[in-house]
């Protein structure tokens, strides 16, 4: 742990070398299997982050602006229920998405402390230090972690507390793996505390496919960007023009799939893991599921992390929802 110390800033490190042992892991485990996959989250290095700003400018990709929209048109009604003195994001980038619930909850008196969860220690201290000058007296506790590993070093609640994880994000968890991260999240949330969730819905698989697939190809750039992470991080020699973008609809479980496709048949080798892994032509590698959602089926998986959903909210095409929800019982 490294606190930065600074009036009404503080900011925990708890990666370092974490970071690198979880890439090297994750790739160790998902190309030895027969079906190789790799996590989504590795996508984001500074050039994948960049693309996927150019992603949420695409007009095919409606998630984040539809969410935005949302946002914009619930916050102050959202802050006024929670009663939230205090805003815990998971995934939290430059707050861009929820500057409009920290200007509800400032607005109504409310605002105490913006506690930031993120991967980039940069990234977190720069948003601290501007939401600090924007918002007098405003307290961030900075918690650099992967959330799937680092959820208990959240710290203690000042007061009623509205947890936030947006953009769709619980969709790139299986089944079995978003039912445990519920839980975990659930595990933050005392009696009058809530959780406030991005999720995509179910809908026309065109429209879907067309979201993960763009014209420009920009989508297949930041897929295969995943390879360049691969060649940098753990010197492997993947050459990305051997790897062809796919995104297809899972009717029966109700997802978008990334993979790439290998064009030939060939050996790449991870060397700091003298590991050899071979690609059949016409192979695919899972980089992505995307999973998409009922209002019925995001009732049932709070229900299952021992939550209720309080709010419903969506966009008149009913593309997407936030959804409110706070501990049963």
């Amino acid at each position: 742990m490294n606190p930065l110390a600074q009036p009404d800033i503080r900011i925990d490190s708890y990666l370092g070398e974490g970071q690198e042992r979880s890439l090297a892991q994750d790739a160790r485990e998902g190309l030895s299997r027969p079906f190789k996959e790799l996590p989504p989250k590795h996508f984001y290095d500074a050039r994948g982050a960049e693309l996927f700003d150019q992603i949420c400018d695409l007009p095919e990709y409606y998630p984040t602006r539809t969410e935005r929209a949302i946002l914009h048109d619930t916050a102050r009604e959202l802050a006024q229920l929670t009663g939230a003195v205090e805003l815990v994001e998971l995934g939290s980038g430059t707050a861009a998405k929820t500057r409009v619930l920290l200007d509800a909850m400032s607005e109504l008196g409310q605002l105490v402390r913006y506690v930031p969860v993120d991967v980039t220690e940069g990234m977190v201290r720069d948003c601290a230090q501007e939401l600090t000058s924007e918002y007098p007296g405003l307290q961030v506790h900075g918690v650099v972690g992967d959330f799937e590993r680092h959820l208990s070093q959240v710290p203690a609640p000042r007061g009623p507390r509205l947890v936030v994880f947006l953009g769709g994000t619980i969709g790139n968890f299986p089944p079995a793996d978003r039912a445990t991260f519920l839980r975990e999240i659930s595990n933050l949330l005392g009696p009058g505390d809530h959780l406030l969730m991005g999720t995509d819905l179910v809908k026309d698989p065109a429209v879907l496919e067309a979201a993960y697939d763009d014209s420009q190809g920009v989508t297949a750039e930041f897929n295969r960007n995943l390879l360049h992470v691969l060649n940098r991080e753990l010197d492997a020699d993947f050459d990305p023009e051997d790897f062809e973008h796919v995104a297809r609809f899972d009717r029966h479980n109700e997802w978008i799939e990334m993979r790439l496709r290998s064009r030939r048949h060939h050996t790449v080798t991870v060397r700091a893991l003298e590991l050899p892994v071979h690609f059949r032509e016409g192979e695919e590698m899972r980089t992505e599921i995307s999973a998409k959602f009922t209002r019925q089926r995001v009732s049932d998986d709070l229900a299952g992390a021992g939550l209720s959903l309080v709010r419903w909210l969506t966009d008149p095409d009913e593309q997407f929802a936030l959804t409110l929800s706070t501990p049963a019982g």
